[in-house]
């Protein structure tokens, strides 16, 4: 209803008046309320993500590690380049995102930012990466995978439901963890309030966001993945 109250309102004259201007009687129109505690948020377990990372193939296999390791959305992760990682691959920098296989903006301002990786995940993107350029998720020609065709494979394999499920389980992970609210809103790309800018100083403290992000880890084994890429997984232990 929102898309179509803006299609109406943006039919202006040549003075910048509506054509349309009314007033919307929702009760009179029988327009169902959205109550958002009672809406269907799927999420998805531990044993899911790990039967995935066992039934997929190596490119989508680190692909779902690294959106429900960090809880990137499915545009900003297969926009990622090689050059957007540190030499460790602890910290990733989202800068663009991916819609029908073309580049473009992130989402909003606040989805341009740093995301610290566990060092378990790092391991594995770091093997992943070696010897590549350029985009970390593509077809077999150089081409962009598409977020659709990627939903297809990970369906197959048994998943059900979107990519938000990702997100949410990450969220999950890190508000389990007592992570923060300024840190999870970074490492999400979410709106930030005045409370969140006041600690935004707490976000340039590499130290300080690393122990949280070690602390918080992953919510699910790599074993399977680090089997797949011939890497040892060797978890880091904070105290």
């Amino acid at each position: 209803m929102t898309v179509v109250k803006l299609v109406v309102a943006s039919a202006v004259d040549e003075e910048g008046d509506q054509l349309h201007p009314r007033v919307w009687n929702h009760e009179f129109i029988q327009l169902p309320l959205v109550i958002k505690e009672k809406q269907n948020r799927p999420t998805i377990t531990e044993t899911e993500i790990s039967a995935l990372l066992k039934n997929v193939n190596e490119r989508y296999a680190v692909l779902v590690a690294l959106v429900a390791g960090t809880g990137l959305r499915i545009g900003e992760a297969l926009a990622l380049r090689t050059e957007d990682f540190d030499p460790d691959c602890h910290v990733l920098h989202v800068k663009r995102s991916v819609w029908h296989r073309c580049e473009q903006a992130p989402k909003t301002s606040n989805a341009i930012r740093f995301v610290d990786v566990p060092e378990s995940l790092a391991q594995v993107l770091c093997r992943y990466i070696k010897g590549r350029k350029g985009h970390l998720f593509t077809t077999r020609a150089g081409r962009l995978l598409d977020s659709r065709n990627v939903l297809d494979v990970l369906q197959r394999a048994g998943r059900q439901g979107g990519y938000h499920a990702f997100r949410r389980f990450r969220f999950a992970v890190l508000r389990k963890a007592g992570v923060p609210d300024d840190l999870i809103k970074l490492w999400l790309g979410h709106s930030q309030n005045l409370i969140d800018l006041y600690a935004a100083q707490l976000r340039y403290d590499e130290t300080y966001r690393r122990g949280w992000c070690e602390r918080a880890g992953l919510g699910f084994g790599l074993g399977e993945l680090g089997y797949k890429l011939g890497v040892p997984i060797r978890p880091l232990l904070v105290a």
